[in-house]
C-alpha cells in the first residue's frame, strides 16, 4: 500500500490548457531567433481554448515593455526593447510563468 501511495505522489500532474499555452508562448519568446530580433508572432492553435488564449493574452498585455499587435489572421506579434543591465530581472529570466498554485485572476 505504501508503494502505491509513493507512486501516486511521484506522477506529474497533467498541465491545464492555460499552462500548456503559457509554456508554448514562453518557449517562443525565449527562442534564440526571437531574442535576437526582439519580436515573435504567436499563432493560436485549434486546440487552444478561448479561456487559455484570453488568459495568456491578458498576462502579456500587462507585461511592462511588451508591445502587442493583433494581426489580420488573428495571430499576435510581440515586440520588446533590449533590456539594459538595470532593467534585467535579478534571476536573468525574460518571461516569468505563474506557478500552478497561484491564482491568475
Amino acid at each position: 500500500m505504501a508503494r502505491a501511495k509513493r507512486k501516486a505522489q511521484t506522477q506529474p500532474q497533467e498541465l491545464t490548457p492555460l499552462e500548456r499555452l503559457g509554456l508554448r508562448v514562453s518557449a517562443m519568446i525565449n527562442a534564440p531567433k526571437a531574442q535576437s530580433e526582439r519580436r515573435v508572432t504567436i499563432h493560436r492553435l485549434d486546440t487552444d481554448p478561448d479561456e487559455a488564449w484570453g488568459g495568456v493574452m491578458e498576462l502579456l498585455a500587462e507585461t511592462d515593455g511588451l508591445e502587442m499587435n493583433t494581426n489580420e489572421d488573428g495571430s499576435v506579434t510581440l515586440r520588446w526593447e533590449r533590456q539594459t543591465d538595470d532593467d534585467a530581472p535579478a534571476d536573468g529570466r525574460d518571461f516569468e510563468m505563474v506557478d500552478r498554485d497561484e491564482s491568475l485572476f
